[in-house]
């Protein structure tokens, strides 16, 4: 960690501590499968079952539960799919793509699941969303949780979606590529310079694929649970062509931000939020 922390320090300057404060265990947070459930009927029984919550306000569909995971993980509603349990600034990036029916979207690294079963339940069921998952463990887990909650119009591949072929196109992309993950570390989170390097060349990669599948005039959103530049801002400054542009993105009340590039959103982990980044970009 001590690595990580001297890049951080390096990078925000007086902001690293706030940051490394954030560093830190988080209660458990979800968002409702609305395909399944309305708001009202998982508040209700939670009501019943005596759990404690919190609304989030700029995501209706979203709880922060003061209970142990494994309680959580034993009700009906959660085995039966009317929930999926995930981070707040995971839910980020596909509020930001705006999926609407009848769209063609690709989910690029898609497992374990989440971020595409929201895309679908922000589009009622009715965009037509492909997501890849290159590890075939991962892939399982993917299938599992698209079941679960009720996504049955996702076309699941096991591939790595920097080999796709150049021929398709999609109207909006999500590119939540694998990072190092500084986001989210922990004391047991291993950090290397080499490392994040390997990850760039990872990031360039995928985003350079995206860029080539993206319908002109499509968007594109590039997130990475990381707050780290070189992941990010750098990254897209590098890559992007010059007729890309960034769109502003959906005002997020009482969600804590880093300075970040303009027309991107770089979240700060705290108590609540993990650190997060997010751009959308348009062709």
């Amino acid at each position: 960690m001590s690595e990580l922390f001297e890049h951080i320090r390096r990078t925000y300057g007086e902001a690293a501590s706030a940051i490394e404060k954030g560093m830190c265990a988080r209660p458990v947070t979800l968002r409702i499968n609305t395909l399944k459930a309305s708001a009202v009927e998982v508040t209700s029984a939670f009501d019943r079952g005596g759990f404690s919550y919190a609304r989030v306000p700029w995501y209706a569909d979203a709880l922060i539960v003061y209970a142990p995971q494994e309680e959580i993980e034993n009700t009906p509603l959660y085995r039966e799919g009317y929930f999926y349990l995930q981070s707040l600034s995971s839910m980020i990036p596909p509020l930001a793509l705006e999926p609407k029916a009848g769209e063609s979207i690709l989910d690029m690294t898609a497992a374990p699941g989440g971020k595409t079963c929201e895309l679908y339940c922000l589009s009622g069921g009715k965009a037509l969303i492909t997501a890849c998952e290159r590890d075939r463990f991962r892939f399982e887990r993917l299938k599992f949780n698209l079941q679960r909650q009720g996504a049955t119009r996702v076309y699941a591949v096991c591939k790595d979606a920097a080999t796709l072929d150049d021929f398709l196109k999609f109207d909006k992309i999500l590119l939540d590529a694998p990072c190092t993950g500084s986001g989210t570390a922990t004391e047991k989170s291993r950090f290397t310079e080499e490392y994040l390097q390997k990850c760039v060349r990872m990031q360039e990669k995928l985003l350079r694929k995206a860029l080539r599948l993206l319908k002109k005039g499509g968007t594109l959103v590039y997130s990475t649970c990381s707050i780290l530049k070189e992941e990010n801002e750098l990254l897209l400054a590098r890559v992007l062509p010059k007729e890309a542009t960034y769109e502003p993105l959906p005002p997020l009340a009482g969600v804590p931000l880093l300075l970040s590039a303009e027309g991107t959103l770089t979240v700060c982990p705290t108590e609540l939020y993990e650190g997060f980044f997010v751009a959308r970009i348009r062709l």
